[in-house]
């Protein structure tokens, strides 16, 4: 890339209209002046590679990948980070100087970050997480927890098979809890996580019982429409710190926005106004 070129970047996804990433890079690239571009590109799954490989001819320095192209992209890359190879998938891409390309995954990271801003006092050691689901969301947090120091993970999920999968992957620490159990091994609790998709408009309620949870655990969700889930209110009402959804979304785009760009990025009020905006 020459010196007076703009640098571009991208957020691959098929179909991609709903994607917040550009609102969300272009805020941040409006807010600190930068000259560059961020736009959504729908790519079918048979035409990733011929995109992927053209894309830093075209001064393009990056890219976001997501659904369903996360795994596949992985074969595309020459470089996997820890966090990708752990997570078995990749949504960010960086086309580096000398022609190659990195992978990483920055949801892990997303989650974490947004756990520390919306609740100060959490800290991983105090005790284990529960967590809901064992899709691929599951497994970038359930990563993320033990990197931060979480002592022990407790997997429920409604397809138990699914949550052995992730417990064989990430071994000792990690145990998986019958989803019909799941309500009464809160007790041991200090961190609750939904990443399964119930309590989304449009989809079945997550039911589940809170009376076990302590009211000192810290309770978050991945889903972010609605902003407070039913989980969200209940345990709010209960008195537990809660986190919402949408801070993910946030703090996982910072890596990559710098990468590319630059500038660490900043993830505060007017972000979040003008994604949910």
């Amino acid at each position: 890339m020459t010196a007076q070129s703009i640098p571009l970047a991208a957020v691959i996804g098929h179909p991609i209209v709903h994607s917040k990433s550009p609102r969300l890079h272009g805020y941040w690239l409006g807010k600190y002046g930068i000259e560059g571009h961020y736009v959504p590109m729908d790519v079918a799954p048979e035409d990733l590679e011929v995109v992927i490989q053209a894309m830093p001819k075209m001064g393009y320095v990056g890219a976001n990948v997501t659904i369903p192209h996360k795994e596949t992209v992985m074969a595309l890359v020459d470089t996997l980070t820890d966090s990708a190879k752990a997570i078995g998938a990749v949504n960010t891409l960086v086309f580096e100087e000398d022609g190659s390309i990195t992978g990483d995954n920055t949801d892990g990271y997303g989650f974490i970050e947004n756990l520390r801003q919306g609740a100060p006092d959490w800290k991983a050691e105090t005790g284990p997480a529960m967590v809901l689901g064992a899709g691929g969301a599951a497994r970038a947090i359930v990563f993320s927890l033990l990197e931060a120091g979480v002592p022990k993970v407790m997997i429920s999920n409604r397809t138990k098979a699914r949550a052995e999968g992730l417990c064989a992957d990430f071994g000792e620490k990690v145990e998986v809890v019958d989803w019909n159990k799941a309500a009464s091994a809160l007790g041991e609790a200090e961190t609750l996580v939904n990443t399964t998709s119930l309590g989304m408009v449009g989809k079945a309620p997550l039911e589940i019982s809170l009376d076990a949870l302590s009211s000192g655990a810290t309770v978050t969700d991945i889903v972010y429409n609605p902003l407070e889930t039913e989980l969200l209110r209940q345990a709010r009402e209960k008195g537990c710190p809660t986190v919402d959804g949408l801070g993910m979304l946030l703090h996982q785009a910072v890596p990559g926005f710098e990468a590319w760009f630059g500038k660490r990025p900043e993830v505060d009020a007017g972000l979040r106004d003008e994604v949910l905006g």
